[in-house]
């Protein structure tokens, strides 16, 4: 049926007495009923959505082109990141500039931007837009580490975030952005009628996706070695394929499940407490990456050069390769 047909149509069937045309009519009268009739064209071609459109229920989210960036990860949630809360950790945040911290995460995201989205003619590597950000034990600032990697890399002008809470045991993505979560990742692995897109929070970082761990529950991190888990990770890994996603994952010798997911992964940032992590923790942890050739060491709470300790986010050594020497590169 064409738009004229359905215009036909809708005048049949008038909103309301004032709208009606009748047959007989002056020649003022039809100079009314031509306006009418353009008018309700142009409400048809408005109103129109083609059939397959409306059938077609989407797994994934759809996606927003902006007008100075690529397409980025919508969610049905909004959410607010609280932005004094993180200056008073320590965090980075968008508005940085040309702080300490925002130049140590510049050096830390450049190799990963690379591999994960090719550089120069080179192709990226196999999974490498999926980053896992992980540690020996907790507390050496994992989590902390993958919030400001994702702020970092949201600020890039072709570079969209997706930062997942998989640290589903003690989860703390969340917390620490302020933001306010329900349903999250354990929720879509449990509840196959549940959308992605109904669990996502695009927060007002521009280019920057939240996916919250969700409702936990007792055997919430054996979820995570599911193949409920492996089909998830490679079904955004094609449908996102573009986009940075970042993992907050649990510690590796924390809970075996660690080891499973790394296995899914392009590349990882592994985080090591400076002057408190003992080396044979890093070493062990370490000998359980062997699936993945890009792993990346941030040296974190590393002493600076004037004294003290710099904490979260300063002195950061970090390199590929070579699993028994981490902070190779360290920054002072």
């Amino acid at each position: 049926m064409s738009i004229i047909e359905r215009a036909a149509g809708k005048l049949g069937q008038p909103d309301n007495p004032a709208t009606t045309i009748h047959a007989n009519r002056s020649p003022a009268s039809r100079e009314e009923s031509g306006r009418l009739i353009e008018a309700a064209i142009e409400r048809a071609e408005a109103s129109f959505v083609e059939p397959a459109a409306q059938a077609r229920q989407p797994a994934y989210p759809a996606l927003d082109e902006d007008d100075d960036g690529p397409a980025t990860v919508i969610g049905s949630q909004r959410g607010s990141v609280d932005l004094a809360k993180l200056r008073l950790m320590g965090a980075l945040t968008p508005d940085a500039g040309r702080s300490k911290i925002a130049e140590e995460y510049r050096l830390i995201k450049r190799p990963l931007i690379t591999n994960a989205l090719g550089h120069g003619g080179n192709p990226p590597v196999p999974n490498g837009n999926l980053i896992m950000v992980t540690s020996s034990v907790p507390g050496e600032g994992k989590s902390f580490t993958a919030i400001n990697l994702a702020i970092s890399m949201a600020t890039e002008l072709e570079t969209t975030v997706l930062l997942v809470d998989a640290d589903v045991a003690k989860s703390s993505i969340p917390r620490y952005l302020g933001l306010d979560s329900d349903q999250g990742l354990l929720d879509v692995l449990r509840d196959p009628k549940l959308e992605l897109s109904d669990v996502l929070i695009k927060t007002d970082i521009a280019k920057l996706t939240v996916l919250p761990a969700g409702r936990s529950f007792a055997h919430a991190t054996e979820l995570l070695a599911s193949s409920a888990m492996r089909d998830f990770v490679k079904d955004i890994a094609t449908r996102y394929h573009d986009r940075i996603i970042i993992f907050d994952c649990p510690p590796l010798l924390a809970t075996s499940e660690a080891t499973v997911l790394a296995s899914y992964m392009g590349q990882i940032v592994f985080v090591v407490e400076a002057s408190r992590t003992p080396q044979e923790a890093v070493k062990d942890a370490l000998s359980h990456l062997t699936d993945c050739e890009h792993v990346g060491i941030v040296l974190n709470k590393a002493p600076s050069r004037g004294g003290g300790m710099d904490y979260y986010g300063y002195g950061y050594g970090y390199g590929y390769g070579g699993y028994g020497e981490y902070g190779q590169q360290q920054k002072q």
